[in-house]
């Protein structure tokens, strides 16, 4: 029997370094404004939230982490989403990215704090979501693509009994929050970027689940919309 590939290898421990030591303090390094509260709350929030999802999804599912971090190693990852993978999960850098050049050169006027604090309570939610379908689905990857190799089945419950796609229901309420959080009207561009992509995404991933695999229609039958209740 061949051994079974490492989950932690060189190129895993830079990203996680990457999405625990850089990306959460990008608005702190590009502006040198260490007094930015908002910034250093974003930054905690973020290392804090990657550290307890992936605990928790560890614990519920041990195999769960290993997939996550081989993905894009993958052979049968849908062609189209080699390109949107990448993009969805860096749309959070490039915001914190244009906040940061932002708050640097003064582009736009803070926000009053009522404002900061519902685009701070969107973040939190879509954090909250986002784990609890990390938790509920131990097919949770990190590319798009049908896990024979894994037995994927359908997953109806928790978060995924509201909408089709809950994972990126979370990433998309922090989409919107962090502009408005971070006090970047011009980071509202990277934002709406991000948020295209992810829908193109979800449209896309949906559409092959109906097509390949099993139970998936009816499943979409009685869960109507993909993203947002009512709307999508």
């Amino acid at each position: 029997m061949a051994a079974s590939p490492k989950t932690i290898t060189p190129s895993v421990i830079i990203q996680i370094l990457v999405v625990l030591l850089v990306m959460p303090f990008l608005p702190l390094l590009i502006s040198q404004r260490w007094d930015w509260w908002q910034a250093w709350i974003y930054a905690f929030i973020n290392i804090g939230g990657f550290i307890i999802s992936r605990a928790l999804a560890a614990r519920r599912h041990p195999g769960l982490l290993r997939e996550r971090a081989q993905s894009m190693q993958q052979k049968n990852i849908e062609p189209w989403d080699r390109l949107l993978a990448p993009l969805v999960a860096l749309g959070s850098g490039f915001i914190v990215v244009v906040a940061g050049f932002d708050k640097l050169y003064a582009w736009s006027l803070d926000n009053n704090l009522a404002l900061e604090l519902v685009s701070l309570l969107l973040i939190l939610a879509g954090y909250a979501i986002g784990t609890y379908a990390l938790m509920e689905n131990r097919f949770f990857s990190g590319v798009v693509r049908i896990q024979n190799d894994r037995g994927q089945v359908v997953v109806s419950s928790g978060p995924y009994a509201w909408v089709r796609h809950p994972g990126y229901a979370g990433v998309l309420l922090a989409y919107i929050g962090m502009p408005f959080f971070l006090d970047s009207l011009w980071a509202v561009l990277p934002a709406i970027f991000s948020v295209i992509a992810l829908v193109i995404r979800t449209a896309l991933e949906d559409r092959t689940l109906q097509q390949r695999l099993e139970g998936y229609p009816e499943y979409a039958q009685h869960v109507r919309y993909r993203l947002l209740p009512g709307i999508w």
